[in-house]
């Protein structure tokens, strides 16, 4: 029992991540609420899944 805990720990945190960053960001592929939704169902493939498919990458800054 003691070892499932940080487990669960772990994937709750995951999925509050994507959530605030679906929240705050734009997405691809399908709407906001598709995400969040599957992110929520498929615990940790459904968050995976959004980062490195859903997310709209972010330019990079170079510093100068």
């Amino acid at each position: 029992m003691a070892a499932i805990v940080p487990i669960v720990v772990v994937c709750l945190a995951l999925v509050g991540f994507c959530w605030f960053d679906i929240a705050g960001s734009e997405v691809q592929y399908l709407p906001k609420w598709a995400w969040a939704l599957i992110c929520l169902a498929s615990i940790p493939l459904g968050p995976i899944a959004y980062l490195t498919i859903g997310r709209v990458p972010r330019p990079r800054s170079h510093p100068r």
